[in-house]
């Protein structure tokens, strides 16, 4: 039997998950957001009317933070208060959406290409707020497996692979760029540039860079391979010179690494899950708006 909601909260305990959703109900510029998706919403003139972009927005970010599929996330409205009283569904006497509703929902943003724009917006809310420079972007890749079972015909697809452009102060994402797994590193270099730095760091990967971009008046600092680098010899001074110009490099590079942290540890992102590489990478690209907010909340918390 389903029980009536008195309006007590008898709870005292309060959550991690809870303190997480209330710290990126405060960071996370709804406003902007539901802006930029509303002209593609549909109007419900004819049967039940639609459920607001932003209960629907809320409830597509609480499948990236937790890793949610289309079902389970129906599920889990049913099953979990707090998610309700997150997408402000926590009147007992409100309809839920269905998986087919949060199917239809993410459709819409990709078909519109909406998540590069969400990262445009959060990236202009950072910006403003003195948190995004533009002086020097770190570039850097990753692969991302895909399930065991994905298969089209008699070709096996093992996954992709996720280019990110990060400003080299904040380590706050810019740029997003799938590929298949198989491109190489140095093919998305160019791509992943906004185009007002004036220096680009990268691991040894992105080496003969200089020769293949276009952007001539960008400096590249491009790691030694390592092999070259272990050979160094500690006691001459020269090399002691070099090797202490690859750990600064080194220590800016590491600033790439906080995101991709941040979506495979915080957020539990570990494969691809759609067919298709323009899915999965709406998907990054949401994450990593997320991921730039979850990073800079106590700033703009504090603010």
């Amino acid at each position: 039997m389903r029980q009536a909601n008195l309006g007590l909260d008898l709870t005292t305990k309060r959550t991690r998950k809870r303190e997480f959703l209330d710290e990126m109900n405060r960071v996370v510029p709804w406003g902007k957001l539901v802006a930029l998706i509303s002209p593609h919403a549909p109007e419900g003139k004819r049967g039940r009317p639609p459920f607001p972009v932003e209960t629907m927005l809320r409830i597509h970010f609480m499948q990236q933070w937790f890793t949610l599929s289309d079902p389970a996330m129906e599920e889990a409205l049913h099953d979990v208060p707090l998610f309700r009283e997150f997408a402000a569904l926590d009147n007992w006497n409100t309809r839920l959406p269905d998986e087919s509703t949060i199917l239809r929902f993410r459709h819409l943003l990709e078909k519109h290409e909406l998540a590069a724009q969400m990262l445009a917006a959060v990236n202009v809310v950072l910006g403003s707020k003195g948190l995004l420079l533009k002086a020097g972007t770190v570039v850097d890749a990753t692969l991302i497996p895909a399930p065991i079972s994905t298969k089209k015909g008699n070709q096996w697809y093992f996954g992709m692979k996720a280019h990110i452009g990060v400003d080299a102060e904040s380590g706050l994402v810019h740029t997003v760029a799938g590929t298949a797994a198989n491109v190489h590193d140095i093919v998305k270099a160019d791509a992943l540039l906004h185009g007002e730095e004036t220096v680009v760091y990268g691991d040894s990967g992105y080496r003969g860079i200089q020769k293949r971009t276009s952007a001539k008046a960008v400096e590249w600092m491009v790691a030694m391979c390592p092999g070259k680098r272990a050979a160094l010899d500690k006691n001459d001074a020269l090399d002691r010179i070099v090797n202490e110009i690859e750990y600064l490099k080194a220590s800016v590079r590491a600033k790439v690494e906080h995101p991709f942290r941040v979506i495979k540890l915080q957020f539990g992102f570990a494969k691809a899950r759609y067919r298709g590489l323009k899915k999965n990478t709406a998907r990054l690209t949401t994450l990593f708006a997320l991921s730039n907010l979850w990073m800079a909340r106590r700033k703009l918390l504090k603010m």
